[in-house]
């Protein structure tokens, strides 16, 4: 009987993980585009489990704002608010900004190790033109950046914006065909010394321009698109 009960405990939370995972990716990779509709009974047959870990991994989608519960109880994929953009933008600058100050000016010696590591796992995605990998490192090294600066609110909102954000990066990707150049794969590596340095004001400067590389190129690369009247579905 105990075993049994261990072994749906063990099914439900993998469950929940394989279909928080799946969809989380689908979103990301625009497979499933903004305003499509998300079906619980739809989902519990594809991945063979009942409701409850659905709604499970739902919940936590819906968390990291990839997806959006209507009025009428109807669950969508969110759109991106292109009206919403330049505020968008205005707050993640700030926060690519503050907390790298911030991690020049309070960072431990280990949290340069930390940071180091997932620099390294974000040259390999590179390499790899492991889109999702990419995306995942990349976030892990500016929330490693983000916790060495020792501000929790800082280090949560900054989460929060590059979830909600993570789209928008699968568009800067697709810009450069998924090759990023290296130039801008050793911005983090400038961001880093100027970190080691505790150079409060360069790695201020670093973090801005870095900050604003990634929000033009997805600014131009979404004006092209609407150039050549691509449907993006982003409703």
């Amino acid at each position: 009987m105990v075993n049994d009960i261990e072994k749906q405990t063990h099914r439900r939370g993998f469950g929940v993980s394989t279909v928080y995972e799946t969809l989380r990716n689908e979103i990301i990779e625009l497979r499933l585009t903004p305003g499509s509709p998300i079906d619980e009974q739809q989902l519990a047959e594809r991945f063979d489990l009942s409701r409850t870990p659905i709604r499970e991994a739902l919940v936590r989608l819906s968390a990291e704002g990839l997806i959006t519960t209507l009025t009428n109880r109807a669950t969508i994929v969110s759109n991106i608010d292109f009206l919403g953009l330049p505020a968008f933008f205005d707050a993640l600058t700030l926060m690519y900004r503050v907390t790298t100050r911030l991690a020049a000016a309070n960072h431990l010696e280990e949290d340069l190790k930390g940071i180091r590591k997932c620099q390294k796992g974000f040259e390999k995605a590179v390499l790899a033109r492991d889109v999702l990998g990419m995306i995942s490192e990349n976030r892990a090294f500016h929330l490693a950046v983000a916790a060495a600066g020792r501000n929790k609110y800082y280090l949560d909102l900054f989460a929060r914006l590059l979830d909600e954000g993570s789209r928008l990066l699968r568009l800067y990707y697709s810009s450069f065909n998924d090759i990023l150049p290296q130039q801008y794969v050793r911005e983090h590596e400038d961001i880093i010394q100027a970190i080691l340095l505790r150079d409060v004001a360069k790695a201020d400067g670093l973090a801005l321009a870095h900050a604003n590389q990634i929000v033009q190129q997805i600014r131009d690369y979404i004006t092209e698109d609407k150039r050549q009247n691509l449907d993006l579905s982003f409703g």
